[in-house]
């Protein structure tokens, strides 16, 4: 009860709201590397009240920062509940719970010391799948080892695993390629694209879906290939087969590794299957800068 006051009730404060879990946008990072090891998030509690009408402290939200491109279902549902790309945009994945009410909340012209109190609502509890769809200005597409790591680590300061065995990538790696002085774009080195990968072979799934977050797609095919148009058709019906907008983002395909091509009466073709063709060497340089041009000039259209 309330001291000093003869026949003073009990006079207790509200109790403060739970903290919340929010997941913000940090373009700094690239990976859920964090998130993947921490499993549970528990929010602060509201602190109670107390006497002389005091309320109790809120509990600290908990942020959790995640790259561009984060996205929120919850598990084993299909749709997306949040869809992070802008810096420093926000999600409340669960809201803390709502103060208890202390006796001074019910205190009438006619009841001036109620006994009565209500609790406070527990904070909302939620299972999400979080996964991450790269965001990138060019996305390097082929078969396994058709030398896209290697493209990516020449033209910018990444530095994915490069060797010659198949899915080398397993994850997307990000670059940034600087063109001129004031200019510069965002890479991504995607996993090897494989026939069957839109029915989930391969890497299936995982590789497909980060396609979709590219502006520009660089279609590379080993130039050693032996039917480099059949090579082409595999890596457009996978794609189509995923989603048909893919096939209306802007392309071009490249043939890489020049420097092994070993054919002196044959050139290189300059187009396949109706489709420009540029040829590389990212050990040599050789094309390199034409690439880059080209690539420059599709993102000013």
């Amino acid at each position: 009860r309330e001291k000093y006051i003869p026949k003073g009730g009990p006079d207790g404060g509200n109790g403060g709201r739970g903290g919340s879990i929010i997941f913000k946008v940090d373009p700094q990072l690239h990976t859920l590397q964090d998130v993947k090891y921490h499993k549970q998030y528990h929010a602060e509690n509201g602190r109670d009240g107390s006497g002389a009408r005091k309320t109790g402290r809120d509990g600290k939200d908990i942020i959790i920062l995640v790259p561009p491109g984060t996205i929120f279902k919850f598990k084993g549902e299909k749709q997306t509940i949040a869809d992070l790309v802008e810096t420093g945009e926000e999600f409340i994945s669960a809201n803390g719970g709502q103060g208890g009410r202390g006796n001074s909340e019910f205190a009438t012209s006619t009841h001036q010391t109620p006994t009565k109190a209500e609790p406070g609502r527990r904070g909302e509890e939620f299972t999400y799948e979080i996964e991450l769809k790269v965001l990138a200005d060019v996305g390097l597409v082929g078969l396994p080892n058709a030398g896209k790591s290697t493209l990516l680590s020449k033209l910018s300061s990444a530095h994915p695993k490069i060797a010659d065995y198949p899915f080398t990538t397993l994850h997307p790696h990000l670059g940034i390629v600087k063109y001129s002085n004031y200019q510069s774009f965002v890479m991504a080195d995607i996993p090897g694209l494989i026939e069957g990968a839109s029915k989930g072979k391969g890497l299936g799934i995982q590789f497909l879906k980060h396609i979709e977050r590219t502006s520009i797609l660089a279609l590379l095919i080993e130039c050693t290939d032996e039917n480099p148009a059949s090579t082409l058709e595999t890596l457009l019906k996978e794609m189509a087969a995923f989603s048909s907008e893919m096939m209306n983002k802007p392309r071009l395909v490249v043939m890489s590794k020049q420097d092994i091509f070993q054919n002196d009466h044959e050139e290189l073709p300059t187009e396949l299957s109706g489709e420009k063709v540029l040829s590389i060497s990212s050990i040599t340089g050789e094309g390199l800068d034409i690439l880059m041009a080209e690539l420059a000039e599709m993102m000013h259209e």
